[in-house]
């Protein structure tokens, strides 16, 4: 491992060559670090055995106390928010279209240098009808500052779900960070398996196509569910060994779900570098108390538990769960209450806005450093910035597969063989 601190003149260096054109076109007397998720992936590889946080940016209490807790562990980080959070019809004030202005506003407010990815995370294909809105989207998502997307067809059958991401590659700038899905997020069903894994990276190599991350159906759920089940880390280790020539590293998602020793395994046993966070900091910034696993902890009355004097003031909270009761929201659906109430808690007095902050700065800052070994990470993605000498470091792996045999028919034909147990049909949340 190379050097822990960032000199000032290799910060300027990485400034002037890291920053991608989208980025300097929209901010170009900045001094936020806004990276591809290519070098944030490369990071944790250096490091090895770490994963950075992909904080879910669902309120800007939430990105601030990222970016403060990223700074002081030296950390290199990830911001993300998801298609169902932050797209076309958001339930969040932070958006696909804003989150860049967010981040970069923030990182040069607080002289923030770590080096910071903005991720879209699961934007969402549900079906093929999709793929021609997507055409138009993507390419504004780029427009407006991201450097990162995940394409998440793993709603669609397998052949469907390698066509899809074939099929939107082009709309996606060849430097940005790529992560692509198999397995629908529904906890312990439906698992992936080696083969639906395999299927989809190989269909993409054939077409020169080389994500940086894959996300499993690998037994986690989103929201606050906290599950005995969790992250099943031996399948995972089998999928991602299965995929080793390959050189794609693992998106953790749900991870709120699971235990800090649960973490520290994935952690240490696979080829995981992203781990998604996202209901844990919301609940964290509203002020309300959580378990070991970031999950809420429900009073006997199955109502959440206000901490008095943190997060957001009394006042607000019971506005909040008077408005939650109002529109009928249990549970994780007070995801819903971010876009009514955003610009509420922006209007508190300036020490309830930074408690809030600093609650979430706290938060990520013990698992940055204490369970996802992602310490001193930030002059590696640095390293890796002046390596490359420019925004794009390339691929990681190459060609290895004919395309020959990945022809869409053949695509199709290849799907028809695979066994697997998709889970049961529904709506499963992103």
């Amino acid at each position: 491992m190379s050097a822990t601190s960032i000199s000032y003149t290799d910060f300027e260096k990485a400034l002037k060559k890291g920053r991608p054109p989208n980025v300097v076109k929209l901010f170009p007397n900045s001094r936020a670090l806004i990276v591809s998720g290519k070098f944030i992936d490369r990071a944790m590889l250096a490091k090895g055995k770490a994963m950075t946080m992909a904080a879910n940016g669902r309120n800007s209490f939430v990105i601030r106390g990222a970016l403060q807790a990223a700074q002081k562990a030296n950390a290199a980080i990830i911001i993300e928010i998801a298609r169902s959070e932050g797209g076309a019809n958001a339930y969040c004030a932070v958006n696909y279209w804003n989150m860049a202005r967010h981040v970069d506003a923030i990182c040069n407010e607080l002289g923030i240098t770590i080096p910071v990815a903005i991720h879209a995370d699961h934007y969402g294909i549900k079906k093929v009808e999709d793929l021609e809105a997507a055409r138009i989207e993507i390419p504004t998502l780029f427009d407006a500052g991201l450097t990162s997307i995940a394409i998440d067809a793993s709603h669609m059958p397998d052949d469907k779900n390698l066509l899809a991401n074939i099929e939107l590659n082009s709309f996606i700038p060849k430097w940005a960070g790529l992560e692509t899905e198999v397995g629908e997020i529904k906890g312990k069903a439906g698992l992936s398996t080696v083969d639906e894994a395999l299927f989809l990276i190989q269909g993409l190599n054939a077409h020169d196509i080389f994500p940086d991350w894959i996300a499993l159906n690998n037994g986690t759920t989103h929201g606050i569910e906290e599950s005995s089940q969790g992250i099943q880390i031996d399948l995972t280790k089998e999928i991602h060994d299965a995929l080793s020539d390959y050189k794609v590293s693992g998106a953790q998602h749900g991870t709120s779900g699971n235990s800090s020793d649960r973490l520290r395994e994935i952690a240490a046993r696979t080829r995981t570098t992203k781990a998604n966070v996202a209901t844990a900091l919301q609940m964290i910034s509203w002020g309300l108390e959580v378990n070991d696993y970031g999950n809420a902890i429900l009073d006997d009355k199955g109502n959440f538990i206000k901490v008095k004097g943190e997060g957001t003031t009394e006042n607000i909270w019971n506005e909040m769960t008077s408005y939650a009761g109002a529109n009928e929201l249990k549970g994780g659906n007070y995801k819903k209450l971010n876009l009514p109430f955003e610009n509420k808690l922006l209007g508190q007095p300036k020490e309830i806005r930074e408690r809030m902050t600093n609650r979430v700065e706290n938060f990520i800052y013990n698992m940055l450093v204490n369970v996802l070994n992602t310490k001193d990470t930030a002059p590696l993605a640095i390293e890796a910035i002046l390596e490359a000498n420019a925004y794009d470091p390339g691929p990681k792996a190459k060609n290895i597969v004919d395309p020959v045999h990945w022809t869409e028919d053949k695509i199709i034909e290849r799907a028809g063989l695979i066994s697997s147990d998709k889970g049961p049909e529904g709506d499963f949340d992103d």
